[in-house]
């Protein structure tokens, strides 16, 4: 039912909107991208642009070949380093000119998964941050719309496609890989968006060249990693939550030349984060008012993490840092997220609760 009532909100915004702008994370274009939203612009007979954000995370050379095998039109940028976003005004107001010859003003609405950046965008566009960032659920009013030129508009609306399955949480970061009962079938699925997006990149990471199938990969990645079980046979369970955990945390990205992230941290607070979650608690004092005593338990020298996606957010709890700009840094390279609203706690060692989007 919740799913339902998401995409019946993504399709009362693509009624409402003239033009839909469809932000996806650069990273990971295959698994950002949703065929379901695109084909129902199509079906509206809408024009639609895909906007890749992060693109400052990838290769200038993947992104321009990207583009030119793509057959909607696509724009790279980098919201948060305020690249590209000159060019994506110039395509949306190329999108938005025939339009203009048929009515007084063209409304723009900007859709994707949960943060991929569209609170950010907006904001870039428009110069000044004109969309509110409290950590609220309704936060965004629908219908909303802001000025972008005298005859654009952007509609500031809750576009967000929902993450339709457990494998795709676990894939986009919102479930610790250590935690998962049955790590398998994601890791499976994440190595076949790998060879759809970059193939290369099993190589270069694993050294594997030949295989004919998503297990053989992960069956080779067991026995270079010696994951093997009594017996002798490759233990894919503790696989594939190997190659979830190197996924999630950076280590393993689409591309080489990008600077691997070693980190020395263990996956932790999923209590807590089950709590957060139970009661619906998206503010950082709030949380630390309610669970400070165990986090302040886990706080000395170990560093800790715990994520979890809740109602379009990401909660995001670190301990074990000096400084609580170093947490918030942390958390915002684990998740690839920008922190919206956050709290520390701690003395000698620091811990920070933060909202993420």
């Amino acid at each position: 039912m919740k799913q339902r009532k998401a995409w019946r909100v993504v399709r009362e915004v693509i009624d409402e909107a003239d033009l839909i702008v469809e932000v996806v994370d650069a990273r990971d274009p295959v698994g950002t991208r949703n065929r379901k939203l695109e084909k129902l612009v199509m079906e509206e007979g809408k024009p639609l642009l895909i906007v890749m954000n992060k693109a400052d995370l990838v290769p200038k050379e993947w992104a321009e070949e990207y583009k030119r095998k793509s057959e909607i039109p696509v724009v790279f940028i980098s919201a948060r380093e305020r690249k590209g976003t000159g060019i994506l005004r110039k395509e949306i107001k190329k999108l938005a000119k025939p339009l203009l010859d048929e009515r007084e003003k063209v409304k723009v609405a900007l859709i994707g998964y949960p943060n991929v950046g569209k609170s950010t965008i907006i904001n870039t566009l428009k110069g000044k941050k004109v969309v509110g960032t409290a950590p609220i659920p309704g936060y965004t009013k629908g219908k909303q719309l802001i000025r972008l030129s005298k005859r654009i508009w952007l509609l500031d609306s809750p576009g967000v496609v929902p993450i339709d399955d457990f494998d795709e949480l676990v894939i986009k970061g919102g479930f610790p890989a250590d935690k998962i009962d049955e790590p398998v079938k994601p890791a499976l699925k994440l190595i076949g968006r790998i060879l759809e997006t970059r193939r290369e990149a099993i190589t270069e990471k694993f050294g594997i060249r030949e295989f004919e199938s998503e297990e053989e990969i992960l069956r080779k990645i067991g026995e270079k990693r010696g994951l093997i079980k009594a017996g002798g046979e490759v233990d894919l369970e503790e696989t594939a939550r190997w190659l979830l955990r190197e996924w999630q945390t950076g280590r393993f990205t689409l591309f080489a030349n990008e600077e691997e992230r070693e980190r020395d941290f263990v996956w932790d607070f999923e209590d807590v984060l089950e709590g957060i979650e139970r009661e619906l608690l998206l503010d950082p004092r709030r949380i630390l008012w309610r669970f400070g005593e165990e986090l302040r338990e886990k706080l000395d020298n170990q560093k800790r993490a715990g994520i979890r996606e809740i109602e379009g957010f990401t909660v995001g709890i670190a301990t074990g840092f000096k400084k609580c700009d170093s947490a918030v840094k942390f958390l915002e390279e684990l998740t690839g997220k920008s922190v919206l609203a956050d709290e520390c706690f701690g003395k000698k060692w620091k811990g920070v609760i933060a909202i993420l989007d």
